[in-house]
């Protein structure tokens, strides 16, 4: 044969919704079916849901996950599925005996081969080891309609000489990898970078596939791709999206019909005609519209997958709660968002006039519930400890609070989740009030520098080509307007050199001696890393929000509260 025919099934899949996925891989083998494709690829652990934690330490749920996948290959007729699945028993069974991670080949109503895994990542956001066994021995390779088929997931592509090398050496004509591939900016170039490295090394065509979704504070951004043996891109996915792409591969000449598993295959006419197939091809997005897109989608299917509808936003008429209730009315639609504006005597009148302002401009539900007497009961409650101590942060983190326990409040009322606003500047150095402006379910620029959330602004104006967000929300100084004339600065330095410091302690894991060397002023430096070091325990308490950068909070940079490291 000249091709085959491959539908690449680039889903949003939800962890633990056995029955949701299952669903999802029907209709897509479907639409797969209908396009008469000889192998419909599935992206990895589509049956479960990736990443699945602790879950893998129950059995039942093992059993669940592969009773799934047994369900769903009844319904598998001659056109091959590639399904991503977990085979044998939970991750707490004996070592040698416990689960993998691994691809089931289905057709004609039964499994035909499995293939296991063999690199199992462990740094970063990943934990693989602590759940599955690497597969061993020969990689199988499966004799589809008269071609040699291998299959690899994921990290089994980023190593070179490695299973995909062997794959080809041993007769495989065409590579199918299945991915859940968390998504941080620029990703996509990466991928396409390492899968052209493997195919000039094997000179072999390799078939991606990836997850699409959020799933805490994951991204997966799709941007499957088919590629030819000379490093052509034939056909590729949207990022961000749920689709189903139909591509044309031509194999490699086959060089041994030593085959391990051959699936017996009724014939078949294309339709359209091989010649004919027109093949999806599109552009990366640029860096901007990239990063609006995965912040939309995590906060979707945030709420979407736990069952929420509806976000509410303290809205302070700065850019951080603008750029918030932004991308949620896009993510959501304005009629899901519900904004507040939460005044003390220390809010300037632009400010509550900025927040209604973009409240209007977006079309969300907006009030104002102000604070003022709130805090003076607080201070009163409060006044016979306090006395003969000077007033100091204390009584300005009060406000915070204040806002926090309202926000919460109507989130309990009205099943509305509370977004966060902090970014990852105030973040690092710990400039956000515990229990106060950190108090929510889900921070959306969590993993956003404050020069990011300005440029970010600045895009959707000039994308929408009219003023979303206010010009004057855009252009103020960053103030959290807790005291009379207080500014970000006054505390900071300016975000343009704070950032980039930040960037280099935290994302490049800089030492103090090294920074100084490179320029940056030695006393800037040591308190900078200190705030950084002090404000582990606040980090550790925050919401989860979604991953844009090489190394966010969270699951990828697990540092210790007690801690006496100095950074020299």
């Amino acid at each position: 044969m000249d091709s085959l025919r491959i539908a690449v099934c680039q889903l949003n899949l939800h962890v633990g919704d056995l029955d949701g996925n299952k669903e999802k891989i029907i209709t897509a083998y479907k639409q797969a079916e209908s396009a008469t494709a000889d192998i419909a690829i599935f992206p990895e652990l589509a049956v479960c849901g990736y990443p699945h934690e602790d879950l893998l330490l129950k059995s039942a749920f093992v059993e669940e996950v592969q009773k799934t996948l047994e369900t769903i290959s009844r319904e598998i007729n001659s056109c091959v599925a590639v399904i991503g699945f977990v085979s044998g028993e939970e991750a707490a069974a004996d070592p040698v005996r416990r689960t993998s991670n691994s691809a089931a080949i289905c057709a004609n109503g039964q499994i035909y081969g499995i293939y296991n895994k063999r690199a199992l990542p462990d740094y970063g956001v990943f934990d693989e080891e602590r759940y599955f066994s690497p597969g061993k021995g020969k990689a199988p390779i499966f004799e589809i309609n008269g071609v040699n088929v291998g299959v690899t997931i994921c990290e089994d592509l980023w190593l070179p000489n490695g299973v995909i090398d062997e794959l080809a050496t041993n007769g495989a004509q065409i590579v199918l990898n299945l991915n859940a591939s968390p998504y941080e900016l620029g990703k996509i170039q990466t991928r396409l970078k390492v899968l052209q490295q493997r195919i000039q090394e094997a000179k072999i065509p390799i078939v991606y596939v990836n997850q699409v979704g959020g799933q805490d504070e994951l991204i997966f951004d799709g941007g499957s791709m088919v590629i030819a043996a000379d490093g052509n891109v034939l056909s590729n996915a949207p990022q961000f999206e749920e689709t189903v792409i139909i591509a044309d591969i031509e194999p490699t000449t086959k060089t041994s019909d030593e085959a391990d598993i051959k699936i017996p295959l009724d014939s078949k006419e294309y339709d359209p005609p091989q010649s004919q197939l027109k093949h999806a091809l599109f552009q990366p997005l640029e860096p901007l519209s990239e990063i609006w897109k995965a912040l939309c989608l995590a906060t979707s299917d945030y709420l979407r997958k736990n069952n929420f509808t509806d976000v509410v936003i303290g809205l302070s008429g700065g850019i951080d709660s603008a750029i918030v209730a932004t991308i949620a009315a896009d993510a959501l639609g304005p009629e899901h968002v519900h904004t507040v504006a939460l005044p003390s005597r220390f809010s300037s009148t632009h400010s509550i006039e900025d927040a209604a302002s973009l409240a209007a401009n977006l079309g969300c539900d907006h009030r104002v519930i102000p604070i003022e007497q709130t805090h003076e009961a607080f201070l009163r409650t409060l006044s016979e400890s306090f006395t003969g101590i000077s007033e100091d942060t204390t009584e300005e983190n009060l406000q915070s609070r204040i806002r926090g326990t309202l926000l919460m409040a109507l989130s309990n009322k009205f099943s509305w989740l509370v977004l966060t606003t902090g970014n990852k500047s105030e973040l690092a150095v710990g400039y956000s009030t515990l229990y106060g402006d950190t108090a929510g379910a889900f921070a959306v620029i969590k993993d956003l520098w404050k020069t990011q959330v300005y440029d970010l602004a600045k895009w959707k104006n000039f994308t929408a080509g009219k003023e979303v967000i206010p010009n004057s929300i855009i252009e103020k100084p960053p103030s959290a307007e807790l005291r009379p004339d207080q500014l970000d600065e006054d505390s900071l330095p300016p975000y343009e050199i704070l950032d980039k410091l930040l960037r280099d302690i935290i994302e490049k894991d800089k030492v103090i001696n090294q920074l100084i060397q490179e320029g940056y002023d030695p006393n800037m430096v040591k308190h900078v890393a200190s705030l950084v070091d002090l404000a582990e325990y606040k980090r550790r308490q925050s919401p989860v929000g979604p991953k844009i950068s090489p190394k966010a909070f969270g699951r990828d940079r697990r540092i210790p509260i007690i801690n006496a490291y100095n950074r020299n």
